[in-house]
């Protein structure tokens, strides 16, 4: 057989769940991924990771990675068996994944091609797992360590965004030691915070995601539950004044020429939750407004800030990027999220099948453009 007809398909490994808070959201990810990859063009293995860490083999099922009943899906769920452990090599010369199970003799599953990484959060979107792949010589999907580290924590995004001029809202940060060696200062900091800049607050974890531990909190007397929630998440909290005006977000992708931003999205006012938590995206699936109902003007500005938030932060593949259009007509960035879910209900694909790229067509360029960019320094 010749090396043309003999040449194999990429072989994709689909890597989701994870140890962070956000476990559920990965997975429903992956099952929307799995579905919308081109089995014609790729091979694919997905890898689940369960909540205590371990690698698991799992079942090509998107049908099992939805929400049924109210009730979030789990890797646990979906894996083969309940010890047996996925292991990549840390070794740039061998992609070999290797499956093993106690008391058998490992198998092994193939060589990967790129790594597909819906992780979302900590120990996932964050820059470790990225790291891996990284020192495994594995392309993969999205930004790299830096970017990915920058992306997850709100504190130094920020911090990054300012250094290159982008307007970002009043933050306060509460580190670790700052809360566990003298709550009272910690406290006072917050209600000094309050007084210059006004209730109600946003107490948030500095690195979560798709709104878990978020609380708004209207008075003093709400602040130390609220603190107490973000810390179940994340021991670093951030402050954030209520910006009043509109929800707009803008999807960058990377295309052969550079990033470019879709089409604008907004997220209406949620009349029965009383701001955009973890509920009213993924139970009750409130409904984002694609394209957003801009003048030409804001729509402009908005995709232009998008993309100067992806290169300000070093982003590779995708980005999503939240702002607030407040009342006086300006921008303020809110975040940017690196590995954006791809849910069905999820904005960035939505944003982007809006601008013309489909699905499919989106999961492919995504995959296209890791395969055909190198890992190290770049």
């Amino acid at each position: 057989m010749s090396s043309e007809t003999s040449h194999h398909k990429p072989r994709v490994a689909v890597v989701f769940g994870g140890r962070s808070s956000e476990h559920a959201i990965s997975v429903l990810t992956a099952g929307a991924v799995l579905r919308a990859i081109d089995r014609e063009k790729y091979d694919v293995l997905p890898i689940g990771i369960t909540t205590d860490g371990r690698w698991a083999l799992t079942a090509d099922d998107p049908e099992r990675m939805a929400i049924a009943d109210r009730q979030l899906p789990t890797v646990a769920a979906l894996a083969e068996s309940t010890e047996g452990a996925v292991v990549l090599p840390v070794d740039p010369t061998n992609r070999e994944v290797v499956y093993s199970e106690p008391g058998s003799v490992p198998k092994a599953l193939g060589e990967v091609d790129v790594v597909f990484p819906v992780l979302h959060g900590p120990y996932g979107e964050d820059g470790t797992l990225q790291g891996l792949l990284e020192l495994s010589g594995v392309p993969y999907v999205g930004s790299g360590v830096l970017a990915s580290a920058v992306g997850q924590d709100k504190d130094y995004m920020k911090r990054v965004f300012t250094s290159f001029g982008l307007p970002v809202g009043p933050y306060e940060v509460i580190r670790p030691r700052e809360w566990e060696t003298d709550p009272a200062a910690a406290r006072r900091k917050i209600v000094d915070f309050a007084a210059e800049h006004g209730w109600p607050l946003f107490v948030k974890p500095a690195r979560a995601g798709s709104s878990m531990g978020i609380t708004k909190v209207n008075e003093l007397g709400g602040l130390d539950e609220a603190i107490e929630e973000a810390r179940r998440h994340d021991p670093k909290i951030l402050v954030e004044s209520l910006l009043r005006g509109r929800e707009i977000e803008c999807g960058v992708l990377e295309f052969e020429d550079g990033p470019r931003a879709s089409v604008p999205a907004e997220i209406p006012p949620v009349t029965a939750h009383d701001f955009y938590d973890f509920e009213a995206k993924y139970i009750d699936s409130a409904a984002g407004i694609v394209p957003a109902p801009l003048t030409a003007e804001q729509t402009a500005k908005v995709q232009e800030l998008a993309v100067a938030a992806f290169d300000a932060a070093s982003c590779e593949g995708l980005v999503r990027a939240d702002f607030f259009l407040q009342d006086n007509g300006e921008f303020v960035i809110n975040e940017i999220n690196t590995l954006p879910g791809f849910t069905p209900i999820s904005m960035y694909p939505r944003m982007w099948q809006e601008s013309g790229v489909s699905y499919p067509e989106l999961i492919d360029r995504l995959l296209q453009a890791a395969l055909h960019r190198s890992t190290g320094l770049r």
